[in-house]
């Protein structure tokens, strides 16, 4: 392993992940700014996609709570695409691109959708995270103290908002825990390895910030000592954010380095949509100090970046370049190596496909996969799954699905391309897209759950409804041609135009059919368990073949038994249910068989 000396130990890479306006990009943007004010110029520079937050600028805004000498990490290197939700599923050495995570939770809503998702994502690459409790200054009664840490602040506070923020906090703890998290207030925190510290914090006042830069100081400086020791010098490795055209250079990745060094002239490795890309870096840009940012160039070119940093790559051929891909620098190894290398890692996300699923498109290589696991734990089969927005042939693809349900896109956090929208009009293909994964599977499966029953209630139209009926005792009004007889439905419902018949034993015998059903001197088309009507039957006479007190049956027809008892019981009345069962159980004591 290399030599942990302060200079090899690279920064830490920090995502702020969280629910959508949980105050992700305001608790940033109050780092940030917070960092500036201190009037250290220059101390916190701007990344392509990060902010480098160095430790001196960290010690002075925490006060007391940071002591430089007590760290040897060089600071925090924050992503800021906050935006970009499925930023958390950025990946890197097949787990997550950033060492550590903030999840960002308001303290009035709690847990909503993205805050169970952001979870699920950190639970599955193992990623330490913290927790934010957000808007803690929107607590009934608070007093602000600007950029105080928190135990001060709280302490100033009276009696009722301290209680009102108490309840809230462990509301939040409590929903840690039933995701499977023993949480508590971080300064209650023995053991940041076995519990997750929750950080009370205001993005618009900076109070509990502080807090919050000290512990993730204090995690990185602790547990990931060992993972931040890099060989500096050692060729690049890093992230793809995302593929940007740039006037003047034409497609150019942004990228978080988090390893070893690239420089101007290097041949570097890039995954992409087909093959992995070989290309050579032409220049390396950074944004403009702070200072400067006011300068017609945007961007200034520098020679080379060492990790831990977010640089904008500029090379041929890279329009095809995928986000969440790996970029490898080759230097002193040789191409076919570095390929191979690459192959392996987008190996690692390759999707499960089936002959017949659904298409899934998303961002990022990394929320390709959380969508793919998803899909998989709901038991959606996927058809295609790639990067990138929704193009026409991706509508040509979900149309030659063999299931109906089947012939749909799910779309996480992309667009569809003009060009496509055309097609998809015209294709029997749904689309569904969102920007929470779940949202999305549970946007399709409803989808699904509707089709199925509008199928079941047009079979449902067509089948022949169970009922049982008791010919009522000086009910005959005509005695054949046909046979008008009142009669009291028992259980299921009474159709017309049914053949009916009774049991002779165990031996079902066909008396006739329903030609007409009249309720209180109207005629209906059916009647319902416990109604009183009177009917007309063609075929027998009343006291010939039927008799007044007689029981009859509506003859089911032996498929449409089947169908009812196997696919259709769900959606049959109880009544009709009991009529059914009745009615099998008869007809199987002659045959075990039957209807089945």
């Amino acid at each position: 392993m290399a030599d942990t000396h302060a200079d090899t130990l690279r920064t830490p890479i920090v995502a702020v992940l969280g629910h959508v306006d949980h105050g992700k990009t305001s608790l940033l943007d109050k780092i940030r700014g917070s960092a500036v004010s201190e009037g250290e110029a220059g101390a916190i520079t701007q990344h392509i996609g990060a902010t480098d937050i160095p430790l001196a600028t960290i010690s002075s805004m925490a006060g007391e709570l940071v002591q430089p000498e007590d760290f040897d990490l060089p600071g925090l290197l924050f992503i800021d695409t906050p935006g970009h939700h499925s930023f958390s599923t950025l990946r890197a050495r097949g787990g997550a691109l950033a060492d550590i995570a903030v999840l960002v939770v308001d303290v009035n809503d709690g847990f909503q959708p993205q805050t169970e998702e952001a979870l699920d994502i950190l639970r599955r690459t193992g990623t330490p995270f913290v927790v934010a409790a957000n808007k803690i200054d929107t607590t009934p009664g608070w007093n602000p103290n600007e950029g105080e840490p928190i135990q001060p602040t709280y302490d100033a506070q009276s009696d009722r908002a301290q209680s009102m923020l108490d309840e809230n906090l462990y509301k939040i703890i409590g929903e840690l825990s039933d995701n499977g998290f023993s949480a508590d207030l971080y300064w209650r925190v023995q053991d940041f390895q076995k519990n997750i510290g929750v950080v009370p914090v205001s993005a618009i006042t900076g109070e509990g910030v502080p807090d919050l830069l000290t512990v993730l100081m204090g995690l990185s400086q602790r547990f990931m000592k060992e993972e931040m020791a890099i060989d500096v010098a050692g060729p690049g490795k890093g992230t793809v954010l995302e593929v940007k055209d740039e006037r003047g250079f034409g497609a150019t990745v942004d990228a978080v380095m988090y390893d070893g060094v690239i420089r101007t002239g290097d041949t570097i490795v890039v995954g992409g949509q087909g093959d992995p890309i070989v290309t050579e870096v032409r220049a390396l840009l950074q944004p403009q100090p702070l200072a400067e940012i006011r300068t017609e160039k945007q961007f200034e070119t520098v020679e080379e970046v060492g990790a831990a940093a977010g640089v904008k790559i500029a090379a041929p051929d890279l329009d095809d370049a995928m986000a969440g891909a790996p970029v490898r620098v080759v230097r002193d190894r040789t191409e076919a190596e570095v390929i191979a290398e690459v192959e392996a890692e987008l190996a690692e996300i390759e999707v499960e496909t089936e002959e017949d699923g659904v298409v899934v498109k998303a961002d990022t290589l990394g929320s390709l996969e959380a969508m793919a696991n998803a899909l998989a734990e709901a038991e959606v089969p996927i058809l295609r799954a790639e990067v990138g927005d929704i193009a026409p042939r991706d509508v040509a693809i979900a149309e030659t699905a063999n299931q109906d349900e089947h012939k749909a896109i799910l779309g996480f956090n992309v667009d569809l391309l003009s060009n496509a929208r055309d097609e998809l009009e015209a294709a029997d293909v749904k689309l569904f897209t969102d920007d929470v994964i779940y949202q999305l599977i549970e946007d399709y499966e409803t989808f699904v759950e509707e089709r199925q029953r509008a199928q079941q209630e047009t079979v449902l139209d067509k089948i022949v409804r169970p009922a049982r009926f008791r010919i009522l005792p000086d009910h005959t009004f005509r005695q054949n041609d046909p046979a008008v007889v009142g009669v009291e439905v028992l259980s299921g419902t009474l159709q017309n135009n049914r053949n009916v018949g009774k049991f002779e034993g165990n031996e079902f015998d066909r008396v006739g059919q329903l030609s007409g059903i009249q309720k209180q001197g109207e005629d209906v088309d059916e009647a319902r368990a416990g109604e009183r009507v009177s009917v007309a039957i063609d075929g027998p006479t009343v006291g010939r073949g039927i008799e007044e007190g007689d029981t009859l049956w509506t003859e089911v027809p032996e498929k449409h038994a089947k169908i009812l008892e196997q696919e259709l019981k769900s959606e049959i009345t109880a009544d009709e249910l009991e009529a059914l069962t009745s009615y099998l159980d008869t007809r199987r004591k002659r045959d075990p068989f039957w209807g089945k």
